[in-house]
């Protein structure tokens, strides 16, 4: 791999590999899918999702058609299931790659029945049901009409009622409870051959929210699917900056765009190649933190689109070489913390990461693409 002054990006295909086995072994026979939309949120569709294949990984879902189309040229014989369904014109798409739709509302329905009726298609598909996120899926009224009227499933065999959790991450919240009972309900109405509701914190929920398949997204990728507990989870990525200048600083001075940080006391402030344009947030300014080797150094001053500037005046002088490594994301700075000092969420993290990093795979079969 050619150096580059550039920032390094390096995923940890054998820990995506080692999160599967761990949430699969608190499924008992429930399958798990992995949820690969958003590029496997962040992280190189093909690598991760070849690499889930050979953890036993069967079942994917992404969000578009075009993500769908993108990853059955890396899995060929994967079961792909498509999130938001196909749109008018869409449709012959999922039937040349062997997609499977989620089908959110009626009018989805009808419109993937009479096109497989004119075609002949087996119509696999499954149905989301709202209940409670009012975002996708279909309504209470539209779950009795399509119960009343088994004539809308026309030339469609359902596959899999699915439905989504909106405060998992919360298992004390009384709304996971009543979407639990709703989805029940539903589900029993349409009768499809499986049913499907939790996500990756769904999954720590207890075996009722379990059904036939659980679907795991963020969790694979290292994110804590039991917030404010420790996480299970294994870190997959790893952001390494490198020092491009140190300057020492005497006298009362600025850093950075805004002059929103002074230097009021002698210090030694480096300048990192790595900003919003890699994905580390400009909320980050004067807040985040990143480390040298073990010494934990603040961000000072701006985060900017190429640059950002660490207070590292108490880090060894040996340690603050042209093109020294920085820790951004890794053991000691998971990007769950990461998320927190910038106000955000670790799926934003780890999706808003650039183009430019140079990247790097290591363990698992994934790393052979």
């Amino acid at each position: 791999m050619t150096e580059t002054s550039g920032p390094e990006l390096t995923i940890d295909l054998g820990a995506v590999q080692a999160n599967y086995r761990t949430l699969q072994s608190h499924l008992a026979e429930t399958e798990l899918a992995a949820v690969v939309k958003a590029d496997a949120y962040g992280l190189g569709l093909g690598p991760v999702a070849r690499a889930l294949t050979e953890a036993g990984c069967k079942t994917f879902f992404v969000a578009t058609s075009a993500e769908a189309v993108q990853l059955r040229v890396a899995e060929s014989n994967a079961h792909i299931h498509v999130f938001n369904g196909p749109l008018p014109g869409e449709q012959a798409a999922f039937v040349e790659h062997a997609l499977v739709p989620v089908l959110n509302s009626l009018e989805q329905l009808h419109n993937w029945s009479v096109y497989c009726t004119e075609i002949g298609a087996p119509g696999l598909a499954d149905i989301q049901i709202d209940t409670g996120m009012t975002r996708l899926g279909l309504e209470a009224g539209d779950v009795a009409r399509l119960s009343a009227e088994p004539g809308l499933l026309q030339s469609v065999t359902l596959d899999l009622a699915i439905s989504h959790l909106a405060c998992a991450d919360q298992p004390d919240h009384a709304m996971n409870q009543e979407q639990l009972a709703a989805f029940r309900a539903a589900a029993g109405q349409i009768g499809t051959a499986g049913k499907s509701l939790a996500s990756s914190s769904g999954i720590f929920l207890g075996a009722q929210y379990h059904f036939d398949m659980a679907r795991a997204g963020a969790a694979l990728f290292g994110l804590n699917p039991v917030p404010g507990g420790p996480n299970p989870m294994r870190q997959v990525i790893r952001i390494q900056g490198k020092i491009l200048q140190v300057r020492s600083v005497d006298t009362v001075r600025s850093v950075g765009y805004g002059a929103s940080h002074q230097a009021t006391r002698p210090a030694k402030i480096a300048t990192v190649a790595i900003g919003y344009g890699d994905g580390y947030p400009r909320a980050l300014s004067n807040a985040g933190t990143a480390f040298i080797d073990s010494h934990e150094v603040p961000v000072v001053g701006r985060v900017s689109m190429d640059l950002t500037t660490l207070d590292v005046t108490d880090v060894p002088d040996s340690l603050l070489a042209l093109g020294q490594p920085v820790d951004f994301a890794g053991p000691l700075n998971p990007v769950d913390q990461i998320a927190g000092q910038a106000g955000t969420i670790g799926y934003e993290i780890l999706t808003s990461l650039g183009t430019r990093y140079q990247r790097r795979y290591v363990g698992g079969e994934g790393n052979a693409a």
